[in-house]
């Protein structure tokens, strides 16, 4: 047995003894696509059917149609994903105040701690060699970086591509080639913000596509980490993309990245080791609503990234992995993205740290056997627990969307969708009496279960009894996210001298970091 969450969940089947495989360890293929929304593939039931290679992944696969973020914003998700653990727990979040969302921008002093044990730190001491191309976003202080937390190979950036910046106040992101800079955002690595051309998608999937000819001549086992950020404003796209889609710049974008996902699950087949790569698609947190019509479609599920509504948190995911995953299944198993964690340690025989709970579960039956295990799912925004799914019932113990201050100046993550009582604009506490709904006849969270009917007398004692069992367990990390300062951000990178790119330092002043949502 093992503890996830707090809960203890007996898994029924252990990997071993589900199939017989070949001596070779698998390897394992991530990719992490940032605000890409639930409803933007064919196969999730977007119009306009331009994603030829997802749908075609998806038929040879499994699509999971119950999968969810860790958290509904980047940073505390993609931590989680890679450390198996809640933000609560792995330090990624704020106590400046209650329910809010952090992450890295470059102003922050805080990162993914050495405390943490990520799981491409485990494949590199099992003989893999990991690479990471495109956005880390767990910290982008030399300390934090991917080179000095199990990644081999680097090309990207610890930042998003937002600026351009004047270098004065603030810095341009630089992107690195390992654990030196090889340049900045707009200045050697170009975005037009007017015409949204770039041709970043291209190098990432090249770089992607260089790497599989490496480790295939190398005969070494690998861990690639495909985290792109094109559908993270400002959208760009390459010009061969431009002004293609029907959905506009973002559509440009989406029909991008799914060209660059047949690219590397071509070569995979040509390369003859796709039966002995794991490929999973997704996406960090749900599409931004705020970004209106440059933003995705989050499908039938409520407001969009930065809440717990369904909008925010359920992503669209693929499992790919030929000989071993059954072509055309779909799997209603509730699943998180710290289920990757457990997942890549059942497949490669690694005993799991022993010393902290690990939050995820490993899908090995899932994937192989087409079971389905009962588990709850936890929301967090910040320091608060704002929400649990268990089964098809999810209850919510605080409700907000952002403040009506926010609101009010346009910035909407429910994008004209308005639930009374539910999309508040107001933090408010519902947990004396959870909010109640069933995402099974109500996948939108727009018809609660009132609490004088009989449904909610009889389920809501169950989870009510799940969430103090989970909180009873809870040590929350060191919060990473309290502390700023000018003085940190990308002046002076490691690289920056051969380059002639360093910049001024300013004096060092730290400040409590506001966090307005």
């Amino acid at each position: 047995m093992k503890v996830w969450g707090g809960l203890v969940w007996l898994v029924p089947l252990m990997f071993g003894r589900l199939c017989t495989y070949s001596e070779a360890k698998p390897n394992f293929i991530v990719m992490l696509m940032d605000d890409m929304g639930w409803g933007d593939l064919g196969v999730f039931g977007e119009p306009s059917k331009e994603t030829p290679n997802l749908d075609q992944m998806a038929a040879e696969g499994m699509v999971l149609t119950d999968f969810y973020a860790a958290n509904p914003l980047c940073s505390p998700s993609r931590a989680a994903l890679l450390t198996g653990r809640l933000p609560i727990r792995n330090g990624f979040y704020t106590t400046n105040a209650h329910g809010r969302n952090g992450y890295t921008p470059q102003i922050i002093m805080g990162g993914i701690a050495d405390s943490e044990i990520l799981f491409p730190e485990l494949l590199q001491e099992a003989g893999y060699r990991n690479k990471l191309i495109g956005k880390w976003h767990l910290g982008h202080r030399p300390q934090y970086h991917p080179l000095k937390h199990g990644f081999d190979e680097w090309f990207g950036a610890p930042n998003c591509h937002f600026g351009p910046y004047n270098d004065k106040n603030t810095p341009n992101i630089p992107v690195y080639k390992d654990e030196y800079m090889t340049g900045r955002y707009y200045e050697d690595f170009k975005i037009d913000q007017a015409t949204g051309e770039s041709n970043l998608t291209q190098l990432y999937i090249q770089e992607a596509l260089d790497f599989l000819d490496q480790q295939s001549l190398s005969k070494q086992p690998f861990f690639l980490y495909w985290a792109v950020d094109a559908t993270h404003t400002p959208l760009y796209a390459s010009k061969k993309f431009l002004g293609t889609s029907r959905r506009g710049l973002y559509g440009d974008v989406v029909r991008e990245l799914d060209f660059g996902v047949g690219q590397i699950l071509n070569k995979l087949k040509q390369l003859k080791i796709d039966d002995n790569t794991l490929v999973i698609f997704s996406s960090d947190n749900g599409g931004a609503m705020v970004s209106r019509y440059q933003g995705g479609s989050n499908g039938p599920f409520l407001c969009g990234k930065q809440t717990t509504f369904e909008g925010g948190v359920r992503e669209l995911t693929l499992a790919w992995w030929p000989a071993h995953i059954k072509p055309g299944q779909v799997s209603h198993q509730v699943g998180s993205m710290m289920d990757i964690f457990s997942t890549v340690l059942d497949l490669t025989d690694i005993k799991p740290p022993q010393d902290r709970i690990i939050d995820g579960m490993s899908l090995v039956p899932v994937l192989i056997n087409a079971t389905v295990t009962n588990r709850p799912i936890f929301h967090y925004r910040g320091n608060t627990l704002m929400a649990v799914r268990v089964g098809l019932y999810k209850a919510h113990l605080w409700t907000w969307s952002n403040s009506w201050q926010e609101f009010n100046m346009g910035i909407d993550f429910c994008r004209g969708e308005s639930v009374d009582n539910v999309t508040t604009h107001e933090q408010v506490n519902h947990t004396s009496q959870p909010l109640l709904f069933h995402l099974g006849r109500d996948p939108g969270e727009r018809y609660m279960i009132h609490s004088n009917i009989q449904e909610y007398k009889m389920i809501m004692p169950a989870i009510v009894k799940t969430i103090e069992q989970h909180l009873a367990h809870l040590v929350p990390g060191e919060p990473q996210f309290n502390w700023c300062d000018s003085a940190v951000q990308n002046w002076s990178p490691p690289g920056c001298e051969k380059l002639n790119k360093c910049l001024p330092v300013p004096a060092s002043k730290p400040y409590k970091c506001t966090w307005p949502h």
